[in-house]
């Protein structure tokens, strides 16, 4: 019998139920349930404010023990620089899908994080190239760090590159990182390093494309990770029309990826798309099957990935007794 009263879990609860490989676990299986008819995940909602913005973000798992979760989440660029707060900050609400009831509140930054990751590794896995070896990280932020651990449980990565516009973030970065991972990573100060690259990821704040047709070699996989709103964008669209491009969601991608840029500027149109990460991980469209393809995942980052992670903690919270009980009444 579930306890009485709405379960609180604090981000330090959240860290000791999960490691990286149970996040992938919970978004790869979710993927495939949302193929198969098992969730539903519409797009994001998005409020503006003048710093920053909110998104809502819900989705359900069906089934013998349903769950729904909503996630709101504030994004704040300038937060760390000016109030010495996270840039993302927020909850995640879940609730019995049979009946309504509220179950938990959870913090959303870990959960953000490793989620957002856990789609990466998962897109690696069937669009870059097996002999892949040397990543370039466009970000040096904290999604970064997370994209960085994302492909390495991916590719056997021999050497990493990272840039930043802020140069002493890339000098941090690699310092910091290279002891964690135990890998080869260096700070550039200028993108050539993405001509030698087979993977890129991109996750940072941009609101102007950077990464360009000329950047990029045959056979690269890029994982464009930063476009989370309609103003920010990574991928030139002239890039994103010559690739293989696989979405998280389609309908999302369009109203804030960089897909959405790539069909306002007329480089594609919706049918360009090849796959949505899901149905290349049931298996109902393939993933890379040409070397020099490339490949793209447009991510945007999903409810569904959140409800996933959110019911796994939820379990395991159960499990252990984690977190603090709220009485509602």
């Amino acid at each position: 019998m579930i306890p009485a009263g709405l379960l609180i879990l604090s981000r330090t609860d959240i860290a000791r139920l999960m490691d990286y490989g149970d996040y992938v676990d919970a978004v790869e299986a979710a993927f495939r349930a949302a193929v198969e008819g098992r969730a539903v995940a519409p797009p994001a909602s998005a409020l503006h404010v003048p710093d920053g913005s909110f998104h809502a973000k819900g989705a359900a798992l069906l089934g013998r023990e349903a769950k729904v979760a909503i996630k709101i989440n504030g994004n704040f660029p300038g937060n760390p620089a000016a109030n010495g707060l996270p840039t993302v900050q927020g909850v995640i609400y879940l609730a019995d899908g049979a009946n309504g009831r509220p179950l938990a509140v959870m913090d959303s930054i870990e959960v953000t994080n490793n989620r957002t990751g856990a789609a990466t590794t998962l897109a690696a896995r069937h669009l870059a190239r097996a002999g892949s070896r040397v990543a370039t990280i466009c970000g040096a932020g904290v999604q970064g760090r997370i994209q960085l651990a994302a492909i390495a449980a991916a590719a056997k990565l021999e050497r990493v590159h990272v840039w930043d516009a802020d140069a002493a973030q890339s000098i941090a970065f690699a310092e910091e990182m290279s002891g964690r991972l135990g890998l080869d990573i260096r700070a550039t100060a200028d993108l050539s390093p993405l001509r030698q690259s087979d993977i890129v990821v991109t996750c940072s704040s941009a609101r102007r494309a950077f990464l360009t047709p000329d950047l990029v070699r045959p056979g690269t996989f890029i994982a464009a990770v930063g476009a989370d709103n309609s103003d920010k964008s990574e991928i030139d669209p002239s890039l994103y029309a010559k690739s293989l491009a696989v979405v998280d969601s389609l309908e999302q991608c369009a109203e804030i990826g960089d897909l959405h840029h790539a069909l306002k500027a007329g480089a594609v149109t919706p049918g360009h798309v090849h796959a949505t990460l899901g149905e290349i991980i049931a298996g109902t469209r393939p993933g890379r099957t040409d070397e020099g393809a490339i490949t793209l995942f447009d991510s945007t980052g999903m409810g569904l990935q959140d409800v996933a992670a959110a019911v796994a903690i939820y379990r395991r919270a159960l499990a252990v007794g984690a977190g603090a009980r709220l009485s509602l009444s």
